[in-house]
């Protein structure tokens, strides 16, 4: 573990392991005009199951970084340390240290720096070989560089990252798709490339970097930014649009990867459901004005996202919509999303 946490190490970093409390020197946030923290926390949800179920534990930390730092990032802010907590049936050093493992290497990649955490043993609450695991991290921004709706306006485009899969969310669905249907963890699918398993244990893409790089880049102005988690690729961009705007989205504009025409297929779900359940291939979107998408769209490709143009901002004519609309998410009172058209066949 202390191997593993060397490696996720930011200069600001004070101390060591083993202290009741990690201790990050914030000396530069003195020379900012109006700094802002941003903290998130959040889980990987039932996609502890396959780890657990495979006996791989050394990407489930990966997954958890990634729902937390990029969930910062949204506002325009810079993650700067976080910490974790795994609670288990039992304490086997050996599995701890492979998820502190991929908790560091995902908080390295992020300039994370992973400054404390927390195991408990909690017999009798969980099975022996059970675990879950959860994180917090903190952030921070200039006031005046604050991202999200209110930078928003009509002619805006909306720029797709792609996802490297499920991500973290929808697994309670998928599992329950994939035992109903019998399939097991290791059986290969031919569409996949590889076996069940190894595709839904596929680690959560970090977009932290590429992102706060895009973000930096002279003469762009990035408004907004979402990421694509729980509640599906709509609900989360209703999210950062302000009240009184519509975004329209073209299934047209990208073909989901195999795994979520598998999963819909083989559940007979309904595509609704299936939009606000799953990432649909979408893991990040990036709202700017249109004349910048195409800026945009080569700085993430160059960083190995695939990316494109998925839709627009206009300001919203209930009368001339032709879908369902998608808004108020998580409580949220913005703008409001609609997915237009078809996937192209794959």
């Amino acid at each position: 573990m202390k191997d593993s946490i060397r490696r996720a190490q930011r200069p600001e970093v004070l101390g060591g392991l083993g202290g009741f409390a990690g201790l990050f020197d914030v000396t530069r946030l003195t020379r900012m005009t109006r700094p802002v923290l941003a903290t998130s926390t959040d889980g990987v949800g039932t996609k502890v199951a396959i780890a657990q179920a495979l006996d791989k534990h050394d990407t489930i930390g990966f997954d958890l970084v990634g729902m937390v730092v990029d969930d910062i990032v949204v506002c325009g802010a810079e993650p700067l340390y976080m910490t974790d907590y795994i609670a288990t049936g039992k304490v086997v050093p050996e599995r701890i240290a492979e998820i502190v493992s991929g908790i560091a290497d995902a908080c390295a990649e992020a300039n994370t720096a992973l400054i404390g955490g927390e195991t408990a043993e909690h017999p009798g609450l969980l099975e022996p070989g059970e675990y879950d695991v959860a994180g917090a991290a903190t952030g921070v921004v200039e006031y005046a560089d604050l991202l999200g709706a209110h930078r928003v306006t009509s002619g805006d485009v909306v720029v797709a990252l792609a996802s490297s899969g499920l991500h973290s969310n929808g697994y309670s669905l998928v599992r329950r798709v994939m035992a109903s249907a019998g399939w097991s963890l290791d059986r290969h699918v031919e569409e996949f490339g590889r076996t069940l398993g190894e595709e839904l244990l596929e680690p959560t893409r970090l977009y932290t970097h590429p992102v706060l790089e895009l973000i930096r880049l002279p003469d762009l102005h990035v408004h907004a930014l979402s990421h694509v988690t729980g509640g599906g690729l709509a609900a989360n961009l209703a999210r950062v649009l302000p009240s009184g705007t519509l975004a329209t989205i073209e299934r047209s504009t990208w073909t989901p990867p195999p795994v979520f025409e598998t999963v819909q297929r083989l559940g007979r779900v309904p595509r609704t459901d299936l939009e606000r359940t799953l990432n649909q291939g979408v893991g990040f979107l990036v709202i700017l004005p249109a004349e910048q998408a195409d800026r945009a769209v080569e700085h993430a490709e160059t960083a190995g996202i695939p990316a494109w143009v998925l839709g627009d901002v206009t300001t919203i004519d209930r009368a001339t919509t032709t879908s369902e609309l998608v808004s108020g998410a998580k409580g949220v009172d913005g703008g409001a999303v609609q997915v237009l058209g078809e996937h192209p066949d794959a």
